[in-house]
C-alpha cells in the first residue's frame, strides 16, 4: 500500500478501540483515530466467532483489497481498525468493499465524499 502502513501491536489496536470514534454496518465495524502524520495506519481483526482460518483469511484479504485499491479516496492522517461481523463470512468482495466505503463515509474520511454531506 503506497500511502498507508499496517498496525500489528496490541497496545496499538488497544488504542485505537479505546479513544477512537466507530460505526458499524452489516458486515464491518470501523474504528479510528487520528495519528498525527500523513500517512494511515491500518489494522484488519477478525475473530474466531466468524469462522474458521480459512473463512477469517479470506475476510482479511478481502478487506485489503478493497483499501487498497481505494487508498488514494481516503485522507491521511488516521490510524483505522476494521472489524469484521459475524455474518462477514458469507459476503461477497462487493458487499465487503461497499461495507468498508460506506463506513469511510461516515466517519468522513473519504475525499470524495468529504463535501457532500
Amino acid at each position: 500500500m503506497e500511502f498507508s502502513d499496517s498496525l500489528k501491536k496490541t497496545y496499538e489496536f488497544s488504542t485505537v478501540y479505546q479513544r477512537g470514534k466507530s460505526y458499524a454496518n452489516k458486515h464491518l465495524v470501523m474504528y479510528i483515530l487520528e495519528n498525527h502524520t500523513d500517512r494511515n495506519r491500518v489494522g484488519i481483526s477478525v475473530s474466531k466467532k466468524v469462522g474458521n482460518s480459512v473463512v477469517r483469511h479470506r475476510i482479511t484479504r478481502l478487506v485489503r483489497e478493497s483499501y487498497r485499491l481505494h487508498e488514494n479516496i481516503f485522507c491521511r492522517g488516521w490510524d483505522i481498525v476494521v472489524v469484521a461481523k459475524k455474518n462477514a463470512h458469507s459476503a461477497s468482495y462487493a458487499e465487503i468493499e461497499s461495507a468498508l466505503l460506506h463506513l469511510g463515509k461516515l466517519h468522513h474520511i473519504l475525499k470524495i465524499f468529504f463535501y457532500d454531506d
